[in-house]
């Protein structure tokens, strides 16, 4: 079966068909962008694991991982 998941980042994927595309935490149903928010809503991470008990602390370092290499702009996504 063909799976259209890539892996953009470390722990970091891009499906169509999760979130309309939008960059998840592997490949849940949860956003980059939600746990970037949390953090800037001043949540811990350990209210975020708490919050998501399938997260990794890892993973929210991957998130900001990311966000700083957007931020960057060092990466670029093609528009499906």
């Amino acid at each position: 079966m063909y799976s259209m998941q890539t892996e953009v980042f470390p722990r970091i994927t891009v499906n169509p068909e999760v979130c309309f595309g939008k960059p998840t935490v592997r490949g849940m149903r949860l956003r980059v962008s939600d746990v970037l928010d949390m953090l800037a809503a001043g949540a811990s991470r350990g209210d975020i694991l708490d919050s998501y008990p399938s997260l990794e602390d890892a993973d929210i370092t991957a998130c900001l991982a990311y966000a700083a290499r957007a931020a960057d702009n060092r990466l670029a996504f093609a528009a499906e």
